[in-house]
């Protein structure tokens, strides 16, 4: 507001909470399965070193998704339907007012986010037993 920036907050912001659980979950069940998997192929650790900043332009968090979508339509189901762009757009909408908020992508993201951390935690406690 100060540099003129149009800030409209609104109702989607109260679930600030629940956006902030989803993407700890996400970090925190991807994180077990690649430390997992890095256990095991130690060379794994170079790949994902280098494809982590590569996933970032796949993920929406300098552009929204309207503008992806019509940037690159032929990567637009890619972008839509990762678990993250759901909880980013629903940042972006609740505080911002601007954004694609949907509540089946947010669906979506959520019982991607719960497979993701049951699966994570799996592969790391059957891991774990040969570390």
């Amino acid at each position: 507001m100060i540099k003129g920036y149009a800030i409209a907050p609104n109702i989607a912001m109260l679930l600030f909470p629940l956006m902030i659980l989803l993407v700890a979950a996400q970090g925190l069940g991807l994180g077990m399965i690649i430390s997992a998997v890095t256990t095991k192929y130690r060379d794994l650790a170079f790949v994902v070193s280098f494809g982590v900043p590569l996933l970032m332009y796949v993920v929406p968090i300098v552009y929204p998704l309207s503008t992806a979508e019509a940037t690159y339509p032929a990567y637009a189901a890619i972008i839509r339907y990762n678990p993250i762009t759901a909880v980013l757009e629903t940042f972006r909408y609740g505080f911002l007012g601007k954004g694609a908020f949907s509540w089946q992508l947010l669906a979506y993201s959520t019982g991607v986010t719960a497979l993701l951390f049951v699966a994570g935690t799996v592969v790391f406690n059957r891991v774990e037993k040969t570390l």
